[in-house]
């Protein structure tokens, strides 16, 4: 699979249980690459990522993730010019629990992996999963339907929950710290 991205991609995805078969795919960017692999494995699966075109250093990661990875795009979540790279995963089982794993392109330079703040205990408040990730206007965004107590799978009467995050320079390295918690 090959896929081919705009840096300016305004990304929207509501996640769905993928088939547990390997993710292979390359994104580009402004004279650089990122070719992204992982076996996709229901426990102990890894994702690699390997750059090219990095003024730096292109060394390849590879990492853990809890989940399988269902999609990556580059997209310039603080503006700066420089792209980050943002990894979809899903958790195998019922819920659909998503999450994004984000690096820096350091100005283009090499790759680093970006924290991203965790949500107060009661933000989580009638969470069952199915989330959605998305950047809008340089702020990430994790949104989910609400579920009141009572409510029937696949029935949610809460609303939705939004999370946006900003990122800012943290003591050691890039953070997605969250800015916002909206419901509606």
């Amino acid at each position: 699979m090959k896929f081919f991205l705009p840096i300016a991609v305004l990304v929207l995805v509501s996640l769905a249980c993928p088939a547990a078969e390997p993710f292979a795919g390359r994104l580009f960017g402004d004279g650089f690459s990122v070719r992204l692999s992982s076996p996709n494995k229901e426990d102990a699966n890894t994702l690699t990522l390997a750059p090219t075109g990095l003024r730096a250093d292109n060394s390849p990661v590879t990492r853990e993730v809890d989940g399988l990875v269902t999609r990556a795009a580059l997209n310039d979540i603080d503006g700066d010019g420089a792209p980050e790279l943002l990894v979809w995963l899903l958790r195998p089982g019922s819920g659909f629990y998503g999450s994004v794993v984000v690096y820096s392109t350091n100005r283009r330079k090499s790759l680093s992996e970006i924290q991203i703040a965790p949500p107060e205990p009661g933000d989580l408040a009638g969470y069952r999963g199915e989330d959605e990730f998305e950047v809008v206007q340089h702020t990430f965004v994790r949104r989910f339907p609400v579920y009141k107590e009572g409510d029937k799978k696949d029935s949610p009467t809460g609303g939705i929950r939004q999370f946006q995050y900003k990122l800012k320079k943290g003591e050691s390295g890039w953070q997605l710290r969250l800015d916002r918690v909206v419901n509606y």
